[in-house]
């Protein structure tokens, strides 16, 4: 190993390193934005790196000079694109494409490999077994993260696409996929076993998908993640690269992790969400809902009182924030009311939104102090205290119907806002949520519907609330 490869490596580990310290970083929203540098400008050095290294080892020709230079350039100029232009509701997609692409990735790298390598049959399983389940789990990845990010886009329907035989047809790919790998390790120069394997992933991967519904598209896209950082971590051990391996291994643990989390605040299993169906509810009312409950409307003058003279108030975002995009509007109206010395948090359910953490991405762009923004479980013991709850776009995860048996969310962790002296709830309309059952919270008689665009309907309250306190 010469003096350049030499130093290249220890740049890569200390990118790996910076990798660890990154992810660590990103675990509270105060230090997020640093890890999140660290680790792209860890992986910007790894990459510049690893050009290095190619260079080095010589025989570059012309058309892979090409190749490099439009790769990085395309590749950096379709990514600062994609993160400015992109729309806080897109971010979502956004990821399911990145995951897409990491896994299209690893998955081609792997593929190019062994039709290259020359000495597969003296090589055998080392190689094989790490290479064959890379192809099938990142294909798997690619594919299954377009279709989330088609359903996510309304490109194809956000409800369960189910059709006859489809399990059945689930089972067959799996097998087909599980005999390729191991034809391609019994026969690594099988060009047959390769295709069988790459046809039989590509097709699982949109199988899988389809028939899961937008409210478990949290944990899909938490689960396409995990197994995009697996198939690289797979590709660090086809290609004998440690950063690979360490960088692979960091995305998969973690999304592995969060995607347990996610499925535990919705209080069902992965294997559950897996097998899809979810949110095809015909919105029938919850098994012992009163049918005769009236809705209490209230206009934003009447809130706009509670909310001026409140002590306390709590701000229960969900995706009908994002999706009028009132994040800003929000943080106006919190800031005018901690102006009249009340207390403003925000109450942040696992769930709310269509991905991890989209709800504190949101606020934080909108530049929401990080020391209001309260996970389900600091926040549920303070719902008893508030004067106001001011729940925005949230559906299902308010839905007192959680705390018992017999219906779609029975189980699931909810926001304790009935405990609220009073409750005012700013939606488009009665609509339901992804389970398709109605909000009982709605009908309680503390609770006060605010018919409005969430966007239009914050912007209503901060007019009135200043010209109430001017």
């Amino acid at each position: 190993m010469d003096v350049v490869e030499t130093v290249v490596r220890y740049v890569f580990l200390g990118a790996a390193a910076c990798f660890v310290l990154g992810l660590h970083l990103m675990n509270t929203p105060g230090t997020a934005r640093r890890g999140n540098l660290l680790s792209g400008g860890a992986m910007a050095v790894a990459v510049a790196a690893a050009l290095v290294l190619i260079v080095s080892r010589g025989g570059v020709t012309a058309t892979a000079w090409i190749v490099m230079i439009l790769g990085v350039v395309v590749g950096s100029v379709a990514g600062a694109h994609a993160a400015r232009a992109v729309k806080m509701t897109a971010m979502p997609q956004l990821v399911s494409l990145f995951n897409a692409v990491g896994g299209g990735a690893a998955a081609l790298l792997a593929v190019a490999h062994l039709l290259q390598e020359t000495d597969l049959a003296h090589l055998g399983a080392r190689i094989t077994v790490p290479g064959g389940l890379d192809i099938v789990i990142g294909t798997v990845a690619f594919t299954g993260s377009l279709v989330a990010a088609g359903k996510l886009q309304g490109w194809i329907t956000g409800a369960p696409v189910l059709f006859p035989g489809a399990r059945v047809l689930t089972i067959a790919l799996t097998l087909a996929a599980t005999g390729g790998l191991v034809w391609l390790v019994a026969a690594p120069d099988s060009l047959s076993a390769l295709l069988l394997l790459v046809v039989a992933a590509f097709i699982l991967g949109v199988i899988m998908v389809l028939p899961i519904g937008g409210a478990d598209m949290p944990v899909v896209i938490s689960l396409l993640n995990a197994l995009t950082g697996l198939a690289v971590a797979l590709l660090g051990f086809v290609l004998d690269e440690n950063l690979l391996i360490i960088a692979g291994a960091l995305v998969g643990a973690s999304g592995t992790i969060l995607t347990k989390l996610m499925a535990d605040a919705m209080n069902r299993s992965i294997v559950n969400i897996m097998l899809g169906g979810f949110g095809t509810g015909a919105g029938t009312p919850t098994a012992g809902a009163d049918p005769g409950a009236q809705v209490r409307t209230v206009a934003a003058d009447d809130v706009s009182i509670q909310l001026a003279y409140a002590s306390k108030v709590i701000i229960v975002p969900g995706y009908g924030l994002a999706a009028a995009r009132a994040q800003h509007e929000i943080a106006t109206l919190a800031a005018l009311l901690e102006q009249q010395g009340v207390e403003v948090s925000y109450a942040i359910h696992p769930v709310a939104g269509r991905m991890p953490g989209h709800m504190n991405v949101l606020l934080a762009e909108a530049d929401v102090p990080y020391s209001q923004l309260k996970d389900l479980e600091e926040i549920n013991p303070e719902f008893s205290q508030a004067d106001v709850a001011l729940v925005v776009g949230a559906n299902d995860v308010t839905n007192p119907a959680a705390r018992r048996p017999g219906t779609p969310v029975s189980g699931m962790p909810i926001l304790d806002v009935d405990q609220a002296r009073s409750v005012v709830v700013i939606k488009r309309s009665m609509g339901h949520g992804y389970a398709g059952i109605d909000n009982e919270l709605y009908t309680a008689p503390q609770t006060g519907m605010l018919f409005a665009d969430a966007k239009q309907g914050v912007t209503d309250l901060v007019a009135a609330v200043r010209a109430l306190v001017r």
